[in-house]
Protein backbone atom coordinates (compact mmCIF):
# COMPACT_ATOMS: atom_id res chain seq x y z
CA UNK A 1 0.00 0.00 0.00
CA UNK A 2 1.49 3.49 -0.96
CA UNK A 3 0.16 6.95 0.82
CA UNK A 4 -2.31 6.92 -1.80
CA UNK A 5 -4.11 3.50 -1.19
CA UNK A 6 -3.26 0.55 -2.63
CA UNK A 7 -0.80 0.04 -5.73
CA UNK A 8 -2.68 0.51 -9.14
CA UNK A 9 -1.91 -2.32 -11.57
CA UNK A 10 -3.33 -2.83 -15.37
CA UNK A 11 -4.24 -6.49 -15.95
CA UNK A 12 -2.56 -7.82 -19.23
CA UNK A 13 -4.32 -11.04 -19.49
CA UNK A 14 -6.51 -13.43 -18.26
CA UNK A 15 -5.37 -16.72 -17.60
CA UNK A 16 -8.06 -19.30 -15.74
CA UNK A 17 -11.17 -18.94 -13.93
CA UNK A 18 -11.71 -19.84 -10.36
CA UNK A 19 -15.16 -21.56 -10.45
CA UNK A 20 -15.58 -21.09 -6.35
CA UNK A 21 -17.96 -19.70 -4.52
CA UNK A 22 -20.28 -17.26 -5.14
CA UNK A 23 -18.15 -14.63 -7.12
CA UNK A 24 -16.01 -16.92 -9.53
CA UNK A 25 -13.13 -14.49 -9.20
CA UNK A 26 -10.22 -15.09 -11.78
CA UNK A 27 -6.02 -15.42 -11.99
CA UNK A 28 -4.74 -12.77 -14.34
CA UNK A 29 -1.35 -11.30 -15.23
CA UNK A 30 -0.56 -7.55 -14.57
CA UNK A 31 1.89 -4.70 -16.20
CA UNK A 32 4.17 -5.66 -13.02
CA UNK A 33 4.68 -9.05 -14.28
CA UNK A 34 2.45 -10.49 -10.99
CA UNK A 35 0.08 -12.70 -11.06
CA UNK A 36 -3.33 -11.89 -8.94
CA UNK A 37 -6.66 -13.60 -7.89
CA UNK A 38 -8.72 -10.93 -8.74
CA UNK A 39 -11.93 -10.02 -7.23
CA UNK A 40 -14.38 -8.57 -9.66
CA UNK A 41 -16.57 -5.49 -9.26
CA UNK A 42 -18.95 -6.80 -11.13
CA UNK A 43 -19.71 -10.33 -9.39
CA UNK A 44 -23.28 -11.22 -7.71
CA UNK A 45 -22.35 -9.98 -4.41
CA UNK A 46 -21.33 -6.82 -5.31
CA UNK A 47 -18.89 -3.78 -4.06
CA UNK A 48 -19.11 -3.79 -0.69
CA UNK A 49 -17.28 -7.07 -0.37
CA UNK A 50 -14.35 -5.93 -1.97
CA UNK A 51 -14.92 -3.04 0.27
CA UNK A 52 -14.60 -5.99 3.16
CA UNK A 53 -11.26 -7.47 1.77
CA UNK A 54 -9.84 -4.00 1.42
CA UNK A 55 -10.62 -3.22 5.51
CA UNK A 56 -10.28 -6.77 6.91
CA UNK A 57 -6.91 -7.47 5.04
CA UNK A 58 -5.02 -4.17 6.08
CA UNK A 59 -6.83 -4.58 9.87
CA UNK A 60 -5.45 -8.09 9.48
CA UNK A 61 -1.36 -6.72 8.52
CA UNK A 62 -1.97 -4.09 11.39
CA UNK A 63 -2.16 -6.93 13.89
CA UNK A 64 0.39 -9.02 12.48
CA UNK A 65 -1.72 -11.31 10.85
CA UNK A 66 -0.46 -12.56 7.37
CA UNK A 67 -2.17 -11.91 4.30
CA UNK A 68 -1.62 -11.90 0.81
CA UNK A 69 -0.72 -8.50 -0.91
CA UNK A 70 -3.43 -6.27 -2.41
CA UNK A 71 -4.04 -4.18 -5.52
CA UNK A 72 -6.02 -2.42 -7.18
CA UNK A 73 -6.53 -4.00 -10.58
CA UNK A 74 -8.05 -2.06 -13.85
CA UNK A 75 -9.27 -4.49 -16.38
CA UNK A 76 -9.57 -2.92 -19.46
CA UNK A 77 -11.87 -3.64 -22.14
CA UNK A 78 -10.10 -5.20 -24.67
CA UNK A 79 -8.95 -8.26 -22.26
CA UNK A 80 -13.18 -8.92 -22.07
CA UNK A 81 -13.59 -8.43 -25.77
CA UNK A 82 -11.48 -11.56 -26.53
CA UNK A 83 -12.67 -14.08 -23.71
CA UNK A 84 -13.87 -16.95 -25.33
CA UNK A 85 -15.75 -18.22 -22.39
CA UNK A 86 -19.17 -16.27 -22.22
CA UNK A 87 -19.87 -16.50 -19.13
CA UNK A 88 -16.09 -14.96 -17.75
CA UNK A 89 -16.51 -12.19 -20.62
CA UNK A 90 -19.89 -11.28 -19.50
CA UNK A 91 -18.43 -10.78 -15.97
CA UNK A 92 -15.46 -8.71 -17.28
CA UNK A 93 -17.85 -6.60 -19.17
CA UNK A 94 -19.32 -5.68 -15.83
CA UNK A 95 -16.31 -5.25 -14.12
CA UNK A 96 -14.18 -3.16 -16.49
CA UNK A 97 -12.15 -0.54 -14.24
CA UNK A 98 -11.09 -1.03 -11.09
CA UNK A 99 -10.94 -4.38 -9.17
CA UNK A 100 -9.34 -5.79 -6.47
CA UNK A 101 -6.45 -8.28 -7.02
CA UNK A 102 -4.70 -10.66 -4.25
CA UNK A 103 -1.19 -11.85 -4.56
CA UNK A 104 -1.57 -15.18 -6.15
CA UNK A 105 0.60 -18.01 -3.76
CA UNK A 106 1.56 -20.49 -5.55
CA UNK A 107 2.31 -23.69 -3.98
CA UNK A 108 0.04 -23.24 -0.98
CA UNK A 109 -2.57 -25.52 0.07
CA UNK A 110 -5.28 -25.19 2.20
CA UNK A 111 -5.85 -25.74 6.09
CA UNK A 112 -6.92 -29.14 7.29
CA UNK A 113 -5.64 -28.82 10.87
CA UNK A 114 -2.87 -31.45 9.95
CA UNK A 115 -0.46 -28.46 10.95
CA UNK A 116 -1.09 -26.27 13.30
CA UNK A 117 -0.36 -22.57 13.86
CA UNK A 118 1.71 -21.45 16.61
CA UNK A 119 -1.56 -20.53 19.65
CA UNK A 120 0.06 -16.82 19.02
CA UNK A 121 -1.16 -16.59 15.27
CA UNK A 122 -4.23 -18.07 16.09
CA UNK A 123 -4.71 -15.78 18.93
CA UNK A 124 -5.13 -12.87 15.78
CA UNK A 125 -6.62 -14.43 13.46
CA UNK A 126 -9.38 -15.26 16.00
CA UNK A 127 -9.40 -11.40 17.20
CA UNK A 128 -9.31 -10.13 13.80
CA UNK A 129 -12.61 -12.41 13.01
CA UNK A 130 -14.39 -11.30 15.83
CA UNK A 131 -13.71 -7.36 15.72
CA UNK A 132 -14.69 -7.99 12.19
CA UNK A 133 -17.44 -10.05 12.65
CA UNK A 134 -16.07 -12.36 10.33
CA UNK A 135 -17.93 -15.62 10.30
CA UNK A 136 -16.54 -17.49 7.48
CA UNK A 137 -13.53 -18.84 9.17
CA UNK A 138 -15.20 -22.09 9.99
CA UNK A 139 -14.38 -25.81 9.38
CA UNK A 140 -16.55 -26.03 6.38
CA UNK A 141 -14.40 -22.92 4.59
CA UNK A 142 -11.23 -22.11 6.53
CA UNK A 143 -10.38 -19.65 4.10
CA UNK A 144 -6.67 -20.14 5.58
CA UNK A 145 -3.59 -21.01 3.33
CA UNK A 146 0.34 -22.47 4.52
CA UNK A 147 2.24 -21.03 2.21
CA UNK A 148 6.37 -21.02 2.67
CA UNK A 149 6.10 -21.91 6.53
CA UNK A 150 3.09 -18.68 7.40
CA UNK A 151 -0.36 -19.22 7.78
CA UNK A 152 -1.96 -16.86 5.12
CA UNK A 153 -5.56 -15.50 6.18
CA UNK A 154 -7.52 -14.79 2.70
CA UNK A 155 -11.66 -14.30 2.13
CA UNK A 156 -12.53 -11.77 4.25
CA UNK A 157 -16.39 -10.48 2.41
CA UNK A 158 -18.49 -11.60 4.49
CA UNK A 159 -17.23 -9.42 7.26
CA UNK A 160 -18.25 -6.08 8.42
CA UNK A 161 -21.96 -7.16 7.66
CA UNK A 162 -23.47 -3.76 9.36
CA UNK A 163 -22.34 -1.81 5.86
CA UNK A 164 -24.75 -4.16 4.16
CA UNK A 165 -27.69 -2.33 5.74
CA UNK A 166 -26.74 1.40 4.57
CA UNK A 167 -28.70 1.63 1.73
CA UNK A 168 -31.91 1.75 4.30
CA UNK A 169 -30.57 2.31 7.37
CA UNK A 170 -28.24 5.33 8.80
CA UNK A 171 -25.19 3.55 10.48
CA UNK A 172 -25.26 2.37 14.19
CA UNK A 173 -22.02 2.61 15.54
CA UNK A 174 -23.33 1.16 18.88
CA UNK A 175 -25.97 -1.67 17.17
CA UNK A 176 -22.31 -3.13 15.41
CA UNK A 177 -20.44 -2.61 19.18
CA UNK A 178 -22.53 -4.59 20.88
CA UNK A 179 -23.06 -7.26 18.58
CA UNK A 180 -21.01 -10.65 20.03
CA UNK A 181 -19.12 -13.39 18.40
CA UNK A 182 -19.30 -16.81 18.35
CA UNK A 183 -16.08 -18.43 18.36
CA UNK A 184 -17.09 -21.71 19.07
CA UNK A 185 -17.67 -22.87 15.49
CA UNK A 186 -14.02 -20.93 14.26
CA UNK A 187 -11.56 -23.07 12.39
CA UNK A 188 -8.76 -21.86 15.11
CA UNK A 189 -10.86 -22.26 18.43
CA UNK A 190 -9.26 -25.03 19.92
CA UNK A 191 -5.27 -23.96 18.55
CA UNK A 192 -5.66 -20.13 20.11
CA UNK A 193 -6.86 -22.36 23.21
CA UNK A 194 -9.45 -21.10 25.95
CA UNK A 195 -11.43 -17.05 24.98
CA UNK A 196 -9.87 -15.44 27.72
CA UNK A 197 -6.08 -15.99 26.04
CA UNK A 198 -7.81 -13.90 23.18
CA UNK A 199 -9.48 -11.55 25.07
CA UNK A 200 -6.01 -10.99 27.17
CA UNK A 201 -4.65 -9.76 24.12
CA UNK A 202 -6.84 -7.32 23.43
CA UNK A 203 -5.21 -3.92 24.33
CA UNK A 204 -1.97 -5.59 21.96
CA UNK A 205 -4.48 -5.31 18.87
CA UNK A 206 -6.16 -2.25 19.82
CA UNK A 207 -3.09 -0.88 20.42
CA UNK A 208 -1.53 -0.95 16.79
CA UNK A 209 -5.21 0.21 15.37
CA UNK A 210 -4.67 3.47 16.46
CA UNK A 211 -6.68 6.61 14.55
CA UNK A 212 -4.55 7.22 12.48
CA UNK A 213 -4.16 3.37 11.13
CA UNK A 214 -7.67 3.02 10.99
CA UNK A 215 -7.74 6.09 8.82
CA UNK A 216 -5.14 4.72 6.90
CA UNK A 217 -6.68 1.41 5.93
CA UNK A 218 -9.94 3.32 4.94
CA UNK A 219 -8.70 5.65 2.88
CA UNK A 220 -7.15 3.05 0.82
CA UNK A 221 -10.62 1.89 -0.45
CA UNK A 222 -10.88 3.17 -3.68
CA UNK A 223 -13.50 6.21 -3.79
CA UNK A 224 -15.39 4.34 -6.82
CA UNK A 225 -16.22 0.93 -4.59
CA UNK A 226 -17.98 3.36 -1.69
CA UNK A 227 -21.45 3.54 -2.75
CA UNK A 228 -23.75 6.63 -1.27
CA UNK A 229 -26.58 6.62 0.44
CA UNK A 230 -28.81 9.01 1.76
CA UNK A 231 -27.77 9.13 4.84
CA UNK A 232 -24.34 8.79 3.69
CA UNK A 233 -23.94 11.44 0.17
CA UNK A 234 -20.26 11.01 -0.47
CA UNK A 235 -17.31 8.84 -0.12
CA UNK A 236 -15.67 11.45 2.43
CA UNK A 237 -19.07 10.42 4.33
CA UNK A 238 -18.94 6.81 4.16
CA UNK A 239 -15.13 6.29 4.80
CA UNK A 240 -16.00 8.78 8.35
CA UNK A 241 -19.21 6.06 8.94
CA UNK A 242 -16.46 2.89 8.43
CA UNK A 243 -14.04 4.60 10.82
CA UNK A 244 -16.72 5.37 13.33
CA UNK A 245 -18.40 2.40 13.45
CA UNK A 246 -14.60 0.38 13.87
CA UNK A 247 -13.72 2.61 16.35
CA UNK A 248 -17.18 2.04 18.08
CA UNK A 249 -16.46 -1.81 18.56
CA UNK A 250 -12.56 -1.69 18.98
CA UNK A 251 -13.52 0.75 22.00
CA UNK A 252 -16.00 -1.95 23.72
CA UNK A 253 -14.36 -5.48 23.54
CA UNK A 254 -17.01 -7.04 26.89
CA UNK A 255 -19.48 -6.67 24.49
CA UNK A 256 -18.45 -8.51 21.67
CA UNK A 257 -15.17 -10.21 22.56
CA UNK A 258 -15.51 -14.22 23.36
CA UNK A 259 -13.87 -14.62 26.97
CA UNK A 260 -14.50 -10.96 27.65
CA UNK A 261 -11.71 -8.45 28.06
CA UNK A 262 -8.55 -8.28 29.78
Amino acid sequence: MTPDGLVKVQATRFVLPLREGGSMPGLMEADDDGMYVVKFRGAGQGLKVLVAEVIVGLIGRAIGVDVPDLVEIEVPAAIARYEADEEVQDLLDASLGANLGLDFLPGAFGYDGSREPSPETAQAIVWLDAFTANVDRTWANPNLLWWHDRLVAIDHGAALYFHHSWPSRAPSPQRFAAQRFDVGTHVLAGVAGDPAAVAARHTEFAGALTPAVLGDIVDAVPAGWLEPTEQLPDASAVRRAYVEVLTARLHAPAAWLPGGAA
